[in-house]
């Protein structure tokens, strides 16, 4: 219920029907004697006291959670579930995991890529690799990286264009490749406000260019050579040292919310993930 924000989505979900899960809710509530949802916009959400309680029970289930699976599959080599964004999964943490794994090969990992929000209880999660620190309020949050975005091109498109790196118009608007990531990441900066920091007074119109729904597929595009992407630094740190792309400007933005390792507080206690904590942290 925490979770889904809905009765009827709970009750699906447990196959029970919605008046059950109600009744339930107002046993939970007369125990505590708090207050423990509170309706806003059409959503059951947590108060303090229901997160207070959330957190705790959460935690509770992790630990017995964490307590079959190790029973179900014994004692042997240390297991690590780490959840991730697509585009970082597949842009950065990947190339970071093997390195990882080689110098723990003792651990067996499995890597989920998905979007947010998450089940750490259902899928076990162990760690998730996240963007923003308010998405897991009941979970521990550790922030890792604030990356930021700056023009991204190849060498060949640099010269074939002819910008000038001193002057943020001689951009072709045609080949601007733009990131659109729905309403849900409204914050991410635009090539409008990269003009803008520039010194720039150009207003653009995105139709004229290109556009992506994920920030690694802007990049790839750039890498592609199929135009100049406002590109993310840290996604695209091997294509820029192996000299595939070029960052011709000097402006970048920094992204509104940095990258965050989420846990639940049992999972924390592992020997495992905080190893990879710290190995995550140390490499940047």
């Amino acid at each position: 219920m925490a979770r889904l924000g809905s009765l009827s989505q709970a009750a699906r979900e447990l196959s029970v029907t919605p008046g059950a899960v109600s009744q339930q809710l107002r046993l939970l509530a007369e125990f505590f004697d708090r207050e423990l949802f509170v309706r806003r916009q059409g959503r059951l959400q947590l108060t303090d006291a229901g997160l207070a309680v959330f957190a705790e029970a959460a935690e509770s289930l992790d630990r017995l959670t964490a307590m079959t699976a190790r029973l179900l599959r014994g004692e042997g080599r240390p297991h690590l579930v780490v959840s991730a964004l697509p585009s970082v999964a597949v842009r950065w943490l990947n190339h970071r995991l093997g390195a990882f794994l080689a110098a723990a090969p003792e651990v067996r990992c499995e890597l989920r890529v998905e979007d947010d929000p998450v089940d750490f209880s259902r899928h076990h999660i162990d760690l998730r690799l996240s963007y923003g620190e308010h998405l897991y309020p009941e979970l521990t949050t550790l922030t890792l990286v604030r990356d930021q975005v700056t023009p991204l091109c190849t060498p060949d498109w640099r010269r074939k264009s002819g910008l000038d790196p001193e002057d943020p118009d001689s951009l072709p608007e045609s080949d601007l490749i733009h990131m659109d990531w729905g309403a849900s990441f409204a914050s991410y900066p635009t090539w409008q406000e990269w003009f803008r920091a520039a010194g720039s007074h150009r207003q653009l119109g995105r139709d004229r260019g290109h556009t992506t729904s994920m920030s690694s597929l802007a990049i790839d595009l750039a890498v592609a050579g199929a135009g100049i992407a406002l590109g993310q630094s840290l996604l695209a740190s091997r294509d820029l040292a192996a000299g595939r792309l070029v960052a011709p400007y000097a402006t970048s933005l920094p992204l509104t919310h940095p990258y965050c390792l989420v846990h639940p507080r049992a999972r924390g206690e592992k020997t495992v993930v905080r190893r990879f904590i710290a190995w995550l942290r140390d490499g940047l």
